[in-house]
């Protein structure tokens, strides 16, 4: 089966099982200004400007640390997910659990959990399956909440597959040709105790007629 994974603002691929890509816990980037407009109480401040994510400068986080934001979130973020399933979107993947560990102290996991608990209730009541992505760490607590399967990026390359693995019975997994590369790649899809569904990428998730972009799966 093709697996397309595609963001909630677009129309799903519809050749096989669609994913819904939503950032549950920081905006988009050609959100932010907008959502930091519209909605500055629900975003982390530091010195009274919207705390950016280091890895992705364009992404402010959502503040999830009281139940009343976090209601708030649930009301904007709950509207994607319910527009995914509107859209023919088979499942949904939140995205950015792990952003208190970005917040300087500000967020705490619980806080985070318990919103995502809230996208998982969601979900479901919409008819689709939710995807824990990446956060390693909580599995087991995601895997309890109902999340049902998982994405994940470069579990391969630092040996956290086994995590996910023992919660979830599918895990998609991303490897990259600047970290694991081509022979780690095809070493990884040799060794059974791997995720089956597992590809390997250029970083940049280039379009195939972009120079460096590569698309692999096992036996390829």
């Amino acid at each position: 089966m093709s697996i397309v994974e595609r963001d909630r603002t677009e129309v799903p691929a519809q050749v096989g099982y669609d994913i819904c890509y939503v950032n549950g816990f920081q905006t988009q980037p050609e959100d932010s200004a907008v959502f930091a407009a519209q909605h500055p109480e629900l975003l982390v401040l530091v010195d009274g400007a919207p705390l950016v994510d280091e890895g992705w400068p364009d992404e402010y986080l959502f503040d999830t640390s009281t139940a009343r934001r976090r209601a708030a979130l649930v009301q904007i973020v709950g509207a994607w997910i319910t527009g995914c399933a509107d859209a023919g979107y088979e499942a949904v993947e939140i995205d950015n659990v792990d952003s208190y560990t970005r917040s300087r102290s500000v967020l705490t996991v619980e806080d985070n959990l318990a919103l995502a608990q809230e996208y998982a209730r969601l979900a479901h009541a919409a008819g689709l399956a939710i995807a824990q992505k990446n956060t390693a760490e909580q599995s087991v607590r995601l895997r309890a909440m109902g999340y049902d399967f998982a994405v994940t990026e470069s579990c391969v390359e630092f040996e956290e597959c086994a995590a996910y693995q023992d919660q979830y019975p599918v895990v998609l997994d991303v490897e990259y040709t600047d970290e694991l590369g081509d022979d780690g790649f095809t070493a990884a899809c040799r060794d059974g105790d791997h995720p089956r569904s597992m590809i390997l990428r250029d970083h940049d998730l280039l379009t195939p007629e972009d120079p460096g972009y590569t698309y692999r799966r096992c036996g390829t």
